[in-house]
This record gives structure tokens, sequence and C-alpha cells, in this order.
């Protein structure tokens, strides 16, 4: 196997080295290579995408800006008739078979041969063969030409082709395209033969026509239009009507390119045993709506044991009935009494499939022989109400030699009577430290307890009824969870507790909306005096000034190096306060300035209590929609209430002039964020995809900054690619904290993806951006936005990475290079750093946007 990969890849670097004439290696002499297509319409070349489609042969694929057809040049390496070569080589050499196999067993031989086999196959399958100029396919091509244009309005149109064979076997092949004058709708008159479709059509369905009088032909528009009809009437009672119903007739001829149109609505047909006759559609009602709350197949012989009659819905169970009436019926849209709309039955599904309570429902229409009424029937088939899981892990890393956790997790379906589920989790670890063995305290010293609890309920848990402004069909629900952790030496070890209330609904297949009516968070610091022992970088560069300015020999160790928190407090003291040789005027002043308020930034306990709304609107038909968009937006406030109660209450305010609640001071600011993500489908896997993002948070009333959690960060394998995260701005500044953190971000970002070869693929990016303090206590001008002379601190990275497909996700793989870094002086920042040993590797799982 080692052997076989080492030599795919000695062919594959063979593939890149070799001359442009290498390509001609399996083209036969009477062939011609297919090197370009183009398509010429009324004397001018269109190349757009909907023209290349159309094409039944197209070149060789080619890497972008390389332009090297590296495909084919894997399939050249390939031989053709690989059996008969080592046939002709190896087994009718009886001299070449014993010197072979006294080196090598027969075994082993046979092993080698299949392998070069198996390599050969892989050039072949991987790769891919000349593309050979096929005068078939290029007429097939012609004719999609003409079908094109002809769909599109062109009647009169006239396709040709050239083929221009050059001396060197390679050939263009030039399709002309003659397209007249279009053809344009001049008159829309329908045949109905239902009377009441023809009252429906001509009162309220005719407004919205897709064919509309003076527009060129468009065979996609009468497509459209078709289905347009079919859903309306489908959903004005048509139970019985189908898209064959409906017909034009077209009439072109001595109308001087005009196109007149009947539109033709047939009767419905019903097929007896020896005829086929038509009668007018009728509307359909629904008369009874049945609900079989626990169906099993198993139980369908069985007597029903429990039913009754709610709000018109008869429910019906085989065993005691377990949900609340309303629940169910809330769920359903299909109302006895109304007339029958297919729209419903698809609410319907998509409504009781998000109770997450049954498997998928089964709805049956039964026609009444007596009457234009329908009965539906509705059965689900309920999941097991409980569901228990565990999990068990050993982990071992940089702080801890060894740990074992342990997970679980209770799911109770239907908990209250209404669809509702209730989920119970628990968390518990254990671990022993890099230096448990040399203290005298107990072996595993670092542990951490967590639970949580979380309530679903399938509609908008809420005093007042909400129909009117959420309707049922955008299948609202509320979230409420409650959770609350505790480390023991991980950090600066924490207590954490949060809640939250949360309402979810869908105005649209496409749009999400989210509300967090309430969302608390409080954090606790157990350990801050481990600051510097988990923030190394911030130590080393305190540490590194120290030695030249500190005085106070009672700061250091053994070693001569700071102790803390004794000793990096002591000498954050005595720099702040002017008790060194350092002044505010000196970078290491600064510098400790920044670490001080760094520490003091990372250290602070948080009480944040806020309010947000996420709206998202994504435009993706499906998994495999390579042109789309998604646009994202969120707004949170926090602390306004908390504030305005501390005010009723006539609370006192800390040192600070701030309000304390449990002795922490809340956060309050405003947050809003705008995402936008654009993917261009150029065909043949390119694909251009764009991304800006912009956010801002703003403190004010109990703060003067933002909490750490809820601020902006820069750099990482989403965001700026030549940087690490964290590690980018803020602004111009030159910092030496882990973690550059700001409360306004900028991030612009610009990907081309191409396809390699196979599974495999590559992208070429820029991206732009930066975060910045604004409105807060920030002092540093060069982490400060102060206008639109700021944007010169824009950084910008670019550089290429691979993909690879797996289907169910994809592995990335992106290298970036700072190209304009704004941490170097003006004029002196463009490529400082260009190269891969100041570059950035990152690995991440699916695309970045």
């Amino acid at each position: 196997m080692n052997k076989t990969l080492k030599n795919i890849f000695i062919y594959i670097g063979l593939s890149c080295l070799v001359t442009s004439c290498n390509v001609m290696k399996r083209v036969k002499k009477s062939d011609y290579l297919l090197t370009e297509n183009s398509t010429i319409v009324n004397g001018k070349k269109n190349n757009t995408e909907d023209i290349s489609n159309l094409y039944y042969q197209k070149p060789n694929g080619k890497l972008p800006l390389l332009g090297t057809p590296l495909r084919l040049h894997i399939y050249n390496l390939a031989r053709p008739n690989i059996d008969s070569i080592l046939q002709e080589k190896i087994y009718n050499n009886p001299r070449k078979v014993a010197w072979k196999t006294k080196l090598l067993s027969r075994k082993q031989l046979e092993k080698d041969i299949e392998s070069r086999k198996n390599l050969n196959r892989w050039l072949k399958e991987t790769g891919e063969a000349p593309v050979i100029v096929d005068e078939v396919k290029t007429q097939k091509t012609a004719t999609n030409l003409k079908n094109y244009y002809f769909r599109n309005g062109w009647f009169d149109v006239k396709t040709s082709y050239e083929i221009a064979k050059g001396e060197d076997q390679r050939a263009k092949v030039t399709y002309n395209v003659e397209t007249g004058d279009p053809y344009i709708i001049d008159s829309l008159n329908a045949k109905i033969s239902t009377p009441i479709i023809d009252s429906l059509y001509q009162q309220k369905l005719k407004k919205g026509s897709l064919i509309k009088k003076g527009e060129r032909y468009i065979e996609d528009n009468f497509s459209g239009e078709r289905e347009r009809l079919t859903t309306a009437l489908r959903n004005s009672g048509f139970y019985h009507f189908g898209q064959d119903y409906i017909s034009y007739d077209i009439d072109t001829i001595g109308t001087n390119k005009k196109v007149n149109t009947d539109l033709v609505i047939k009767n419905r047909s019903i097929r007896n045993e020896d005829s086929t006759s038509r009668v007018p559609f009728k509307v359909y009602k629904i008369k009874e709506v049945n609900v079989f709350t626990d169906y099993k197949f198993e139980n369908k012989d069985l007597t029903l044991k429990d039913s009754t009659d709610y709000n018109g819905f008869n429910l019906y169970s085989f065993d005691k009935l377990k949900y609340r009436p309303k629940t169910l019926t809330d769920a359903i849209f299909i109302t006895k009494g109304d007339v029958f709309k297919d729209i419903d039955r698809t609410r319907t599904y998509r409504y009781l499939s998000n109770l997450n309570t049954f498997r998928y429902p089964t709805i049956d229409y039964i026609e009444n022989a007596n009457d234009t009424t329908l009965t539906v029937n509705i059965m689900l088939s309920p999941e097991k109400k409980y569901k228990l899981g565990f999990r068990f892990d050993v982990t071992q890393s940089n702080i801890q030699t060894i740990g074992f956790s342990f997970s679980t997790g209770l799911n109770i379906k239907n908990v209250f009577r209404g669809a509702e589920t209730l989920e119970i989790s628990a968390l518990g670890s254990i671990g022993a430290s890099k230096d448990a063995g040399n203290s005298k305290d107990q072996f595993f010293d670092i542990n951490e307890v967590g639970a949580n609890l979380r309530l679903t309920i399938p509609r908008l848990f809420f005093p007042t009824n909400t129909e009117k402004i959420i309707p049922k069909y955008m299948t609202p629900s509320t979230r409420i969870s409650f959770g609350a952790t505790s480390q023991r030496n991980i950090g600066l070890d924490k207590q954490t507790l949060n809640g939250i209330f949360n309402y979810n609904w869908y105005p649209s297949t496409k749009v999400t909306n989210n509300l967090d009516l309430f969302n608390i968070q409080f954090v606790k610091n157990l350990n801050t005096a481990n600051y510097f022992g988990v923030y190394q970088n911030s130590y080393n560069r305190l540490n590194t000034i120290a030695q030249t300015y500190n005085s106070n020999v009672s700061y250091l160790d053994e070693d001569g190096n700071l102790t803390y928190p004794e000793g990096t407090d002591g000498f954050i003291s005595d720099v702040l306060n002017n008790n060194t040789a350092l002044t505010p005027d000196d970078d290491n002043y600064i510098d400790v300035s920044n670490i001080s308020q760094r520490e003091q930034r990372l250290t602070e306990d948080n009480l944040i209590f806020s309010s947000s709304f996420n709206y998202t609107k994504d435009r993706r038909e499906n998994i495999f929609d390579n042109d789309f968009s998604i646009l994202r937006f969120k707004l949170e406030f926090a602390g306004n209430l908390l504030s305005n109660l501390s005010k009723l209450a006539g609370a006192d305010k800390n040192e600070n002039d701030q309000y304390e609640i449990f002795g922490v001071a809340f956060s309050q600011y405003i947050k809003g964020e705008f995402d936008y993500v654009k993917h261009w489908d150029l065909g043949k896997k390119n694909i251009f995809a764009v991304r800006s993002y912009f956010g801002i948070a703003v403190p004010y009333g109990n703060s003067n900054s933002i909490p750490f959690s809820k601020s902006f960060f820069a750099g990482g394998p989403n965001d700026n690619r030549a940087w690490t995260a964290y590690n980018l701005g803020p602004g111009s500044s030159k910092t030496t904290n882990e973690f550059n953190e700001a409360n306004f971000k900028i991030n612009l970002s610009m990907e081309q993806r191409f396809n390699i070869l196979g599974n495999l693929n590559g992208a070429l990016f820029v991206d732009a951006g930066n975060i910045w303090n604004v409105f807060d206590n920030v002092e540093d001008e060069d982490a400060i936005f102060s206008g639109f002379s700021s944007l010169k601190d824009i950084a910008i990275g670019s550089g290429f990475g691979l993909r690879y497909d797996f289907k169910f996700f994809i592995l990335r793989g992106d290298i970036g290079f700072k190209t304009y870094d704004p941490s170097y002086s003006l004029g002196n920042r463009w490529f400082n750093d260009y190269n891969f040993g100041n570059a950035v590797y990152n690995i991440g799982i699916n695309y970045p946007f």
C-alpha cells in the first residue's frame, strides 16, 4: 500500500512538470482535441452559464490561473493496455519470471503486478480522458442552442457551427446563432369548461398571470402559470384538479410575430369500466376530521377504547387519551366545514412533525360517495415517552495528566400532556493536574459538575392569544432552560448560572425569527490569583519588563522571575503609581497598563440580563444549491430592566458608580450585528463567495465596557485567516495579549472555489477587517475607531486552501499570508511577513462562510 501511494505522488509530481505537447499523448492521429467552445449570437460572443450548459462537449477542465489540465495529465500517465503490457513484459518472459521469483515469492510478484494495475486504474478514474471533437455531439449542441432560443420566443432562430482544426491536432468549435426578431404575447383568452373555475379565474386568478401581453414568449412562464393555477385551484376546494387539465393553444400564423394564446382548462375526466366521461369540477368540503392519537399497524383491527369530540375534531385512542385535545387540534390546519386546501395538509404535516412527539404522520382523504365532502383520517404514532443517554470519556491535556468525564441526559416526551419535551442533563468530571503528584492534596484535584434543564413547548407560551400576530402556520415554539456549572482548578475556576426564555417561529420556509425574551448569564471567577498562570504571554511580557525596571526583590522568586499574584500585582502597582523609572510616555509603561487593564477585564465577574431578536433569511433551496444568499441580523439589549428596578428600589451604587446584584455589577449595553453571505455558481464546480459582517456593542448606564463574552475578536479559520484567533487588532495597536477583543468589528471576505480533481477542491481567498474600541473606557488611540480615517487600519490577508468533500462534511485547510498588516507603521504595511514562515495554517470543518 505504501509503495502504491509513493508511486501515486511521484506520478502526480511528474504530471505537473510535463510540457504542453503531452496533452496529445492519448489523442489518435485522426482525432482532434477540443480546446475551446464559443457561441456567437447575432454577431456578439455569448459565454454565459446558460449557454455553456447547452454544450454536449466541453474542453478538458483546467486549474484556475495556472491553466493546466491537471486531470488530463493524470489520465495520460495511465497505460491504456496495462494487462497486455504486463503479460508481454513479465509473464511471456520466462527468464524475467524466474529472476523476479528469486527475489520475490510468486505471491509477492502477483501482488506487485496487481498494485501496478490498481495504480493504473486509479490514474484513469481520477484523471479525465481527452475530449475528442465529435461532430454528432456538435450537431446535438447546435440543436440544443436552437431549442433554447425557440423556447424563449425566437421562433425563427437558425444555428450552425464551424470546426477550426489546427495542424497540431487541436480544434475549436464556434456555434453561430441568428435569432431573428422575438415573438410577443398579443392576447390571452381563457376557455374554461367548468363555470365555477371560470368565474374564479376572471375574478381573482387572472390578475397574477405570468403570461402578460406585450412581453416576449417564454416557455417557462407557461409552465409556471400552469403550476400557479393548479396550486390556486387545489387550495380553493377542487380536490380532483391536476396540472394535466390545463393546456394552451398557441397561434402564430400570419400574426406578424404576435402570439395569440388560448388558456384551456377542461372538465374533470372520470374513467368508467369501458368509457370516459367529462363532468364539471366541484368544490369539496371537509365533512369530518378523525385523529387517531396512538395508531400502530398492529392495532388497526383492535377496538378503540377512548374518544372525544373537541372543536369539531374527533379524537380516538386505542388506549387512554394521553394528550390534551387542544394540543393536537392546534397542530391541525384541516378544519371541519372548510373547503379542501392542499396547503392545509402541508402545514399539518409540518406542524405535527415539529412537535417532535410523533413519527411522520399519515393523512388520508376519503371521498364520500353521496356528496362532495371528504373525511380526513390522521394517524399519529407516538415516539417513546422516555429516552435515557449516557456518555463516558477519558481525556488527557497539557493541564491534566488524566481525566474522567461522565454525562447523562433524560428526554421525556409529552411531559404535561401538551406535546412538551423536557430534557434533564447532568455532567461531571474529575482529573489529576500536572502538579498533583507534588502536592499533599488529593490526587484528583480538578473537578467540574453541572446540570441543565430545558423545556420545549410547541407553541408560544404567553398569557394572551398570539394567533393574530404569529399564526400557527409559522410553527411557533417556546424554549425555557436553566443551567449551572462549577469548575475547580480549571483556568480561573468559575461558577456559572444561565437561564433562557426563548420564542422561535418561521414566517416562511426561508425566514427564521428568534426572540430571547430573557437571557440571564451569571459568571463568578473563583481563582483570579491564577490569572498569570493561565495567560502566559502577558506574564512573559510583564516579567521581561520587570527584569529591567523592578527594584523590589520581594516580588521575585529564587530564579529572579516575578511571582504571581503577589509579585505581578506589586510590580504593576509600582509602575502605574510612578514608583519605577518608567513614565507614562514609555512604551513599556503602556504595555504594563494594557496588561493590567486586560487582567481586570478577564477576571471580572459578569451578570448579563439581556433580550435579543435574531432574523435569518436563507435563500438556499437545498444543500446542493450553490447560488444563494443568507442575511442575518441581530439586535440585543442588556441591563435595562435591572437598571430601572435598581432605580425604583433606591439601591446604592458601589465605588465605581455602578449598581450591584449579588455583589456583581450587571452589564448594560446595546449590541447589533449584520451578516450577509452571497454565493454565485459560475459552473464547472466554480463558486465565487463573498461575506460582509458588521458588529457594534455600545456600553452605557451601568457599564463602561462590554463583557468579554459579548465582545468581538478577529482572526481564525472562519475570519481573517492570515491571523490566529484573537491575535489581530484592536486597530493598529501592538498588544501582547493572548485574547485581543473590542466592541466594534468590520469583516469582509471573498473566496473563489474550484475543483481540482474528484472530491478535492481548491480555493483562493482574500480577507479584510479588524476590530476597534469605540464609546468605551479604552484610551489607547491606536485601538480606537475615530472615523473613516481608521479604515486605513483594516488588515488584509490572502491565501489559498484545499478542501476534501466527504459528502457528509468537508475537511478544510487554509494557508493565510499577512498582506497588509496595520501593526506596522504607515507606508510599511504591505507584504512585510508575506512568506510561509509567517503564514497561518488553519484547519476547519466545512466552508468558512
